[in-house]
């Protein structure tokens, strides 16, 4: 392809380079730019469209950097070989969606995430961020801002979709930090992750439906699943996040895949971009949808978050966000951004389970983001949470070994601890426990027996250095002694 070929008109108000990265990433996912071609040189590129080469290489180095592109010294970038073919389906009309709200029974349920209050800030319980570093006075202002002058409009009438100004900074936020490509319209604000994850599982699926679910996985998700009537089919991930070649021999007309693409749970492996193209190749030749559960992308602590799923195709996937994660659970705000054709039904089925969202947080919410709040406590926390996760690897290197092992991961808020001992992860965790120290063992987020490995949960956000420490010192008794 010559640089003539890549043409674009440039929008002023936008980073022109993430310009660049956008459209040469829509060539790649079309086939206009075929895997293993060769892309222009950077300085072709930049003349031909007036702009700076530094510019034309920080879109270059964006596509490296998400697995579009490979660049190879001396020889130049050339899109990456590992991409599978174009499914021409994916560019195609869509046919129109049928949908109808339904009450299902939550008579049958899957295992929960069972989690004893008195133990959630006990060293290694995992999820819980570090409530100290919550600024909450300046959230005591912002609720008594809008309620001692409350809009009774809100009040009494609430937007079943959640507060326009919530959506409008969510969406902007979003935009900011994900590049996710949507509107406020396309965002449904709920009590949660784990209520975003039924409101899809009842709008898309029918009784008897079968749903992909990553295994070892979230067990709230099969939960939703047996909730809605339908049948959650346990698919093993590997280094490159689910495997959709196993998906497809096992159920290959599910009507929904469940996933953690930016950061597997618990696993913590980032889904690559050759499997994500696979995944949404599937979806678009199989008329399903992928639910993308993006529970803890806030703490990303080398390079910037990855494309999310969503921005590869946005007809096909659902993409749910929790605010309640990096502020404090109690909090309980999640949301939805879903394709438009959904956004109908998706508030039908709401106002028939709880008709809108609590609105007493809301307007304080929007003006957390909106004000730069948020992004300012992800900042610090972030910052705080990467020198606990290198501290409980120190750790782990000097107390642990031979019996556990944890791998770095470049996000998230807990590691995996690999065993080498003769007893179970559920009988150290067990031993554990009665020593104040709280361990999930790895084996009970397992759906399939076949699938099934041994190793601990350490959570580490939540906990400062000096009780991880102790807690460290701890668990290597446990370690060592016989069980």
């Amino acid at each position: 392809m010559s640089a003539a070929a890549i043409s674009l008109t440039l929008d002023p108000n936008r980073p022109r380079a993430d310009q660049v990265y956008r459209h040469l990433r829509e060539l790649i996912l079309t086939g206009g730019l075929a895997a293993g071609q060769r892309l222009p040189a950077t300085r072709t590129v930049a003349r031909s469209l007036g702009l700076s080469r530094n510019t034309v290489l920080a879109a270059y180095d964006r596509l490296a950097a998400d697995g579009f592109i490979d660049n190879r010294r001396g020889a130049g970038a050339f899109v990456s070989a590992d991409l599978p073919q174009t499914n021409a389906q994916r560019a195609a009309p869509r046919p129109a969606i049928s949908h109808r709200a339904r009450a299902v029974s939550a008579s049958k349920t899957g295992h929960q995430w069972i989690d004893d209050p008195a133990q959630r800030m006990l060293p290694f319980a995992a999820g819980i961020p570090d409530l100290s570093q919550f600024p909450f006075a300046v959230w005591a202002r912002l609720l008594a801002r809008h309620w001692r002058r409350p809009d009774l409009a809100e009040a009494y009438s609430p937007d079943p979709a959640g507060l326009p100004a919530l959506r409008h900074a969510i969406a902007g936020y979003l935009q900011s930090s994900r590049d996710l490509d949507c509107t406020p319209d396309q965002i449904i604000v709920v009590s949660g992750a784990q209520a975003a994850i039924d409101l899809v599982a009842r709008l898309l699926l029918n009784p008897g439906d079968t749903a992909w679910i990553e295994d070892p996985g979230y067990p709230g998700t099969a939960s939703a699943l047996l909730a809605a009537g339908a049948k959650p089919v346990p698919v093993p991930v590997d280094g490159a996040g689910l495997d959709v070649a196993a998906g497809i021999r096992t159920a290959p007309t599910a009507r929904l895949a469940c996933v953690t693409p930016t950061h597997q749970f618990p696993l913590g492996m980032t889904m690559s971009l050759p499997r994500r193209l696979e995944l949404l190749d599937w979806a678009s030749g199989a008329g399903a949808f992928v639910l993308e559960d993006d529970y803890d992308g806030e703490y990303r602590y080398t390079g910037k978050p990855l494309q999310p799923l969503f921005n590869l195709d946005h007809g096909r996937v659902i993409y749910i966000g929790s605010l309640s994660r990096a502020m404090f659970p109690g909090l309980r705000v999640g949301y939805l951004v879903v394709p438009a054709p959904l956004v109908g039904p998706a508030l039908a089925l709401r106002r028939h389970i709880d008709g809108h969202p609590a609105v007493t947080v809301q307007p304080a919410l929007a003006d957390f983001i909106a004000e730069g709040h948020f992004a300012a406590h992800l900042r610090r926390t972030r910052t705080i949470y990467a020198a606990r996760q290198d501290h409980l690897l120190d750790l782990a290197g000097t107390l642990w070994q031979p019996h556990l092992q944890l791998t770095r991961r470049d996000g998230g808020v807990h590691v995996i601890g690999r065993l080498n001992a003769p007893a179970t992860d559920r009988q150290i965790a067990g031993t554990a426990a009665q020593t104040g120290v709280v361990l999930r063992p790895l084996s009970t987020l397992h759906h399939a027996s076949r699938h099934r490995h041994d190793g601990l949960i350490l959570g580490y956000a939540g906990h400062p250095e000096a009780a991880l420490t102790d807690a460290a010192n701890t668990l290597a008794e446990v370690l060592r002694q016989p069980l």
